[in-house]
């Protein structure tokens, strides 16, 4: 078999759509400028805490701003896994050292650092940047060890391909890694959202990790809100909260998640 026929015959496995290596770049380099705006607008609510008769507007405003913290964990998160699932699988030598370590993070509660990473973001009054900093270790290990998983599943004549037209660095990552790992960054993204709504209801409730603190120095949320509402004993705007929660969790995960892993099979080997 001449090398040309060779050539075609790899390019035609790994002929992924270039809307995918887009839609990556979008993930992970997310507009600066919505970001640094994002954190402006949370900065501006670090400590308003909700009036006692919650109404559909300020329900919506808290699950907003929860949703603005999530999204900043999870850009974050991304963009951090992806290089150390690149670290681990880099040799042999690389995944006995680091694999380990991982595991052993990802097995400490999360909450275990909540109480020194609120009096580090406190001291500096970066009450939401507290909340996403625990959001985004909520969440970076689904991302990590997901990945990992799906660098290992690559079949070798896949990564052969690479070799063959000289792909080096960042260009192998774009043609080859990133588009083979895409389904599991799905599914990986999939578990630390559930993770990071999971965590979301006490990460914006400052106020029980400081000392001597109250309830003003909480952050406005749909997290903090429920538990307000619930030590208020607010039936009516527990419930209200609850079923905005709801709402929105089934929304992004109708129109979101759902679509992406279906748009992922795409990419999955036989």
């Amino acid at each position: 078999m001449s090398t040309r026929h060779v050539g075609t015959h790899h390019r035609r496995m790994v002929s992924y759509p270039r809307s995918l290596v887009q839609s990556v770049y979008t993930l992970l380099f997310f507009p600066l400028a919505a970001v640094l705006i994002a954190a402006l607008l949370l900065r501006g609510f670090a400590s308003v805490v909700p009036a006692e008769q919650l109404s559909l507007g300020t329900v919506l405003l808290a699950l907003g701003l929860t949703f603005i913290r999530l999204l900043i964990a999870y850009l974050f998160a991304v963009a951090f896994a992806i290089p150390l699932a690149l670290l681990v699988t880099e040799s042999a030598w690389a995944e006995r050292v680091f694999l380990p370590v991982f595991d052993i993070m990802q097995s400490v509660p999360v909450l275990a650092f909540f109480p020194v990473i609120i009096v580090f973001f406190v001291h500096y009054g970066l009450y939401s940047s507290a909340a996403v900093f625990i959001l985004f270790l909520s969440m970076l290990w689904n991302i990590v060890f997901s990945l990992v998983g799906g660098l290992h599943s690559i079949p070798t004549d896949i990564k052969s391909v690479g070799e063959l037209f000289g792909l080096r660095k960042f260009a192998y990552i774009k043609e080859i890694l990133l588009p083979s790992v895409f389904p599991y960054l799905v599914t990986g993204s999939l578990l630390a959202w559930a993770q990071g709504w999971n965590i979301v209801i006490v990460a914006e409730v400052l106020h029980v990790y400081i000392p001597g603190a109250t309830a003003t120095s909480d952050i406005v949320g749909i997290g903090s809100m429920l538990v307000h509402a619930s030590a208020a004993g607010q039936t009516q705007a527990f419930l209200l909260a609850i079923a905005a929660l709801v709402t929105a969790v089934a929304l992004i995960n109708f129109f979101v998640w759902q679509r992406l892993l279906k748009y992922a099979e795409r990419f999955r080997f036989e």
